[in-house]
């Protein structure tokens, strides 16, 4: 909450022009949970793969409870809490379904940050055939 440590007209007009584009995602999050959920619910039970539980990522009923926030910061909370949750949920089913399809990993190149998901669930090394059979051929013929 930074932004009550800054005063003034210039900095307040600031935050009333861009306050709209703040909010603007939301519609489009809601629509995006709701899809995504129906994309794990269909398919995940076909691929194998165990449903991520979103209430591990969205946490929308907390900060409201806080009485020193006034109304507009608690919704302003709620709205942050699920905008963030909701895109690491969306990660998290996006990094398992990665993981099922194509379970290498991105090459070094320098710049390019690696995903951290693909390092937590063991993808296979970019360009190494032994790893690759290791990890997915071999499992095949076992």
């Amino acid at each position: 909450m930074d932004y009550l440590k800054e005063k003034g007209f210039k900095k307040d007009f600031g935050r009333f022009i861009t306050g709209p584009f703040i909010w603007l995602p939301l519609p489009f999050f809601i629509l995006l949970d709701i899809v995504v959920s129906l994309y794990q619910f269909i398919c995940f039970p076909v691929y194998g793969i165990k449903k991520v539980e979103r209430a591990s990522y969205i946490l929308i009923m907390d900060r409201n409870k806080l009485q020193y926030l006034n109304l507009f910061q608690k919704i302003s909370c709620m709205y942050c809490g699920y905008g963030n949750g909701l895109l690491l949920y969306i990660k998290e089913i996006a990094g398992l379904t990665e993981k099922y399809w194509c379970g290498i990993m991105h090459e070094n190149v320098t710049g390019f940050i690696p995903q951290q998901s693909q390092i937590a669930l063991q993808f296979a090394k970019f360009n190494d055939v032994k790893d690759f059979i290791r990890k997915y051929i071999n499992d095949k013929y076992k």
